[in-house]
């Protein structure tokens, strides 16, 4: 007699956990985020470089340099933003193969740039002639800056060409070709400001107003050869063909522009309000700022540029209709920025008086940079998570609620809060910088709950 064998129990299925699509976006994200950082920390090393050439000039001189980087940061930030769109809407014809559709982004968004940085430059102008005075600076501080603040304001509108054409080429997945080109004005900078503010090869020391006046010049070749190149290379062929003028072209990038500028100019905004600030705290808090600012400025180039990459990627997959990708897009990115930034913060929480003493050699102001330095560390992991989970809403032209977390962070908390630690508490510079981590932590926590709801 035989008997039929009992069918086995049926096992109830587990979801399983794939590693595989984050894995594979591992190697594309950090392909295009180096040479985007590296592309963006040499065109903040002009600012450094200046810090470093000055930093025996007196606390004075450093001090004239911290305020007015403070308030460029506001046009930076804001420009920076405002011509975003160039890189998405470029990066998202890239995916859907659409020639015709790069070239036309390219021409209305340089014509867009060279607008918006003249006007910043006026407006920049117009600061320093009319509010800056009743900011309540120290007198020496304003006696050395206005050359100084009258050649960077002119340097605004070579920075807006240079993005646009920066955009093109890590949108279409060239950034090496992109970094190579940033790379000349770094270099140009760097000789000038030996010849130009000690002097040199006949020419009398310019001291800041020579600092300014390299810069300037290193902007402008800097976005001449940009534009040569792409006029010229055989890479660029495909995108120069002849685009006409169209109003919805001007009225898609303004539509996406605006918002981002608003944001980036909530940011650095409030970064610009808190330099302004420290300068109550006196020249030395000043020039201790402006170290840190310095450094600061280098290492943010990291986040930026992680979030500029999510961006591409997260735009470039939505272009080409793989939307089932932007997941482990920006995930990936979000573990592997919360990785490097923590080596970041190792690093200025141990090191930072030692950083401050490759400046100058005074001790009031070390003391003040290395304490200043505390807090930076603190805020870096917070950093790298809201700036990658921006850059992935942004790929998706998610851009109006990211406004309204910066409006939150930054003026609702970081700036209170650092105005409470710096002045209440007596903990100078760094109690700024300790407001601006608390703002951060509010931001990244808000804009990743905003991203996982893309995903639900």
């Amino acid at each position: 007699m035989t008997t039929t064998p009992k069918p086995l129990a049926r096992q109830p299925l587990r979801p399983s956990r794939s590693w595989a699509p984050f894995v594979a976006e591992l190697q594309p994200i950090i392909s295009l985020a180096v040479p985007l950082v590296a592309g963006l920390t040499t065109s903040t090393i002009m600012g450094l470089v200046d810090t470093y050439m000055l930093g025996n000039s007196g606390a004075a001189v450093l001090g004239a340099v911290s305020l007015t980087s403070s308030v460029l940061l506001i046009f930076y930030a804001a420009l920076y933003g405002f011509m975003g769109p160039a890189g998405i809407l470029i990066g998202q014809a890239f995916g859907a193969a659409q020639a015709d559709k790069i070239g036309l982004v390219v021409r209305h968004g340089l014509l867009i740039g060279t607008a918006a940085g003249a006007a910043s430059t006026l407006l920049m102008l117009a600061g320093w002639r009319y509010i800056l005075p009743l900011t309540g600076q120290p007198a020496e501080v304003m006696a050395v800056l206005p050359p100084y603040w009258i050649t960077m304001s002119f340097a605004l509108v070579p920075y807006c060409v240079l993005l646009v054409y920066k955009q093109l080429y890590d949108a279409i997945d060239r950034p090496w070709t992109g970094l190579l080109l940033t790379l000349v004005p770094v270099g140009i900078n760097i000789l000038l400001n030996r010849l130009l503010i000690a002097g040199g090869a006949g020419l009398p020391p310019l001291g800041i107003a020579g600092a300014g006046i390299a810069s300037l010049i290193a902007q402008t070749l800097g976005a001449v050869i940009m534009m040569l190149h792409y006029h010229r290379s055989r890479l660029t062929a495909a995108y120069r063909r002849a685009a006409p003028w169209r109003l919805s072209a001007f009225r898609e990038h303004l539509r996406e522009g605006v918002p981002m500028s608003f944001q980036y100019l909530m940011e650095g905004g409030a970064v610009a309000v808190a330099g302004v600030l420290i300068g109550w705290l006196g020249t030395t808090a000043l020039a201790a700022n402006q170290i840190v600012y310095s450094v600061a400025s280098v290492l943010y180039m990291l986040p930026l540029g992680m979030s500029g990459a999510v961006s591409i990627r997260v735009s470039q997959a939505a272009g080409g209709g793989e939307k089932s990708r932007i997941r482990a897009i920006s995930y990936t990115a979000l573990a592997l920025v919360t990785l490097w930034t923590a080596l970041f913060t190792l690093v200025l929480l141990f090191a930072g008086e030692s950083i401050a003493g490759l400046f100058v050699d005074e001790r009031p102001v070390i003391v003040a940079a290395a304490a200043t330095f505390i807090s930076v560390g603190l805020m870096q992991i917070f950093d790298g998570l809201q700036s990658v989970s921006l850059g992935a809403l942004r790929g998706m032209l998610d851009n109006r609620y990211p406004t309204r977390i910066s409006l939150i962070g930054y003026w609702l908390v970081a700036l209170p809060a650092g105005y409470i630690l710096s002045f209440h508490l007596h903990l100078g510079p760094a109690g700024f910088w300790g407001g601006f981590g608390i703002g951060l932590a509010v931001a990244a926590l808000l804009l990743i709950r905003r991203l996982r709801g893309h995903f639900a």
